[in-house]
């Protein structure tokens, strides 16, 4: 499914900077709407469906199969999907909530689902609690103790390494429990870099949008530090500029600056591929093309330790329903839903897109991420070590922030003044928006 790393970013968060404008006034507009009715010529209830998902044959395929098979196991409700591609999904949900129009089902990533909620675009799942109980705690979206959504994956992230090169290079070769110490890890990146190779580690900074806060968050999040205070929602100060963010990303800009890491490589894993980089920090949308070009030789490593573990980030794509629908739409959407969430179609999912399926049961059956499949380091990675980003309204602008700080120490800023502009700017969101109704 995802040829590039981009293809992630496009995943994780589309159209970042569309959550944070939603306001108080858009509020009125997304309540306001009504979901059209109309029943198709056969009399059943018609269930518009829409997804990001246009140009994915792979994905598309799946949900083809699923919906015929939907609409053909009873005679009540037919699901009718229509696809956009990911870069204008949000502008169209956009426009559809504003125009009283949004579709009765609609996927979103995960970090978006808090503001969509708050914005009145979508209402609780209402499954049946067996069934999101049943999944990864990151494939389930929730907000102020309500779940709003629910998906059929995750991803994770991990680094790719060749063993032959760990070995002549007397590098030791971590584990989920003893992951590289920051200072070993960058230890070991000296030694590579001393082996020949120019830039040792491809982190995929020449990468942009949600990518940032996705990949890079979590070291931070391993440092000791945030994107948010979690328990109140209202502030970043103290976490995104205390000593310990100072502390990851004093790092961050010196692994650069020593030239460890660069920005200016190709979206993907092609260094990886070419042997030109020794590590890649990448995720499972990579790791079949690796295993066909490493085949044997490949590792699946976790991220380094800055202090409080090894962290990755987790949550994607879900779907929900939209507050507009009522009624025989409400009902037929739910039943949909708790179809869908068989463990066939999630193993279907998880091999056309090389992602973790959200039961244990259907990562059991699956070709690469069940005992004995080639992926598996991935599965225990989310499932011992994944982080969600920040359930609230704000995360949009969390994102967006986050990333043009880290760019810009990236490029030789001033740390502390750059965090600290950047935890104001995120707090001005906050208050400006009366908190999101955090405490309420």
């Amino acid at each position: 499914m995802i040829a590039s790393q981009n293809r992630l970013t496009r995943r994780t968060l589309l159209g970042a900077a569309l959550a944070a404008g939603v306001g108080s006034a858009a509020v009125g507009c997304a309540r306001a709407g009504t979901t059209s009715s109309s029943d198709s010529d056969g009399g059943r209830t018609k269930i518009t469906m829409w997804t990001h998902s246009a140009g994915n044959e792979g994905e598309l395929a799946v949900y083809k199969q699923l919906i015929a098979d939907f609409n053909a196991s009873q005679e009540q409700y037919e699901v009718v999907q229509e696809s956009f591609p990911q870069e204008s999904y949000n502008d169209a949900i956009t426009a559809a909530a504003t125009a009283g129009d949004l579709p009765v089902l609609l996927d979103m990533d995960g970090p978006v689902m808090p503001n969509w909620a708050w914005a009145g675009y979508i209402q609780p799942l209402g499954l049946d609690a067996k069934i999101t109980d049943s999944l990864l705690t990151t494939a389930v979206g929730t907000w102020k103790d309500e779940i709003y959504s629910a998906g059929y994956w995750d991803a994770a992230l991990a680094i790719f390494a060749r063993r032959s090169v760990l070995e002549k290079n007397g590098i030791r070769i971590p584990t989920l429990d003893e992951p590289w110490p920051i200072d070993e890890f960058t230890s070991a990146l000296e030694t590579l870099k001393g082996a020949g190779y120019d830039t040792p580690l491809d982190i995929g900074a020449e990468d942009t949008g949600e990518w940032w806060p996705y990949a890079y968050s979590p070291m931070l999040q391993s440092a000791g530090g945030d994107l948010l205070d979690r328990d109140t929602l209202l502030s970043a100060d103290g976490l995104l500029n205390g000593p310990e963010a100072v502390a990851f990303f004093t790092w961050f800009q010196e692994a650069f600056a020593k030239g460890y890491c660069s920005n200016s490589g190709t979206i993907g894993n092609q260094e990886f591929a070419d042997d030109k980089a020794a590590l890649a920090y990448t995720g499972s949308w990579n790791a079949k093309a690796a295993l066909d070009t490493v085949g044997e030789d490949l590792l699946i490593l976790p991220p380094p330790d800055f202090g409080t573990g090894a962290k990755i980030g987790g949550g994607s794509w879900q779907w929900g329903i939209s507050s507009a629908a009522t009624g025989a739409q409400l009902e037929g959407a739910r039943a949909y839903l708790e179809f869908s969430f068989q463990d066939k179609y999630l193993v279907a999912f998880s091999d056309s897109q090389i992602v973790i399926p959200a039961t244990d049961s259907a990562r059991q059956a699956s070709t690469y991420f069940g005992a004995d499949g080639a992926l598996v380091p991935f599965a225990e990675l989310s499932a011992s070590a994944a982080v969600l980003r920040p359930a609230t309204p704000a995360y949009a602008t969390i994102s967006t922030t986050f990333e043009t700080a880290a760019k810009d120490i990236m490029s030789g800023a001033d740390i502390q003044s750059t965090l600290d502009t950047a935890v104001a700017d995120i707090d001005a969101n906050i208050s400006s928006n009366d908190g999101y109704g955090a405490s309420s």
